[in-house]
């Protein structure tokens, strides 16, 4: 960062003390790019998916078979109008237990930046690319938003609020942060 003197530095949103690797349940949000409403809309409290939210919806199921050896577990997930939530437990494997990641290297330390592989940026980036990949195929100008928002889940408590937050979120789109002043 010196070349840079930081300028250019975009501060990372995620935990420097935690390896997104660990075995966890992470709580993920991923909003479209503008929080345009491409993926269907609320009527009733009820998500009506468009063909986009329900690319979103496949690419997301589908997301837990192409990744056996991460041992994924899928959680409570919603597809919303211009954003989508989501819970994915990362279980043991081979990637995640100290004896392979000692293996990998002897300088390990937590979260090292670089190249992010069998790990929930990874998981996300792939899940992001592919939906994209045939979304534009419908809507040439669809895009989603940089990054994505995560929270570690520490407990069971925690785990079951969020499942709920989760599963009644379309009840709540009048009062939903994410939702955009295009439809008011």
């Amino acid at each position: 960062m010196d070349k840079f003197k930081n300028k250019y530095r975009i501060q990372s949103a995620r935990a420097s003390w935690w390896d997104y690797a660990s075995f966890a349940p992470y709580f993920i949000t991923i909003c479209s790019k503008n929080r345009e409403h491409y993926f269907g809309e609320i009527q009733n409290g009820n998500m009506i998916l468009s063909d986009i939210g329900k690319i979103v919806e496949n690419e997301w199921i589908n997301t837990f078979r192409l990744r056996p050896d991460m041992n994924l577990g899928q959680g409570e997930f919603i597809v919303m109008p211009n954003h989508f939530h989501a819970i994915i437990i990362i279980g043991e494997n081979k990637y995640n237990i100290p004896s392979y990641i000692s293996k990998k290297s002897e300088k390990t330390s937590i979260n090292v930046f670089g190249p992010q592989s069998k790990n929930l940026a990874a998981i996300v980036r792939g899940f992001k690319s592919t939906v994209t990949a045939h979304a534009r195929k419908i809507h040439a100008e669809f895009s989603w938003q940089e990054r994505f928002h995560e929270h570690i889940i520490k407990n069971q408590d925690s785990f079951i609020k969020i499942s709920h937050y989760i599963s009644t979120n379309p009840l709540r789109w009048d009062e939903d942060c994410y939702r955009t002043i295009q439809e008011i």
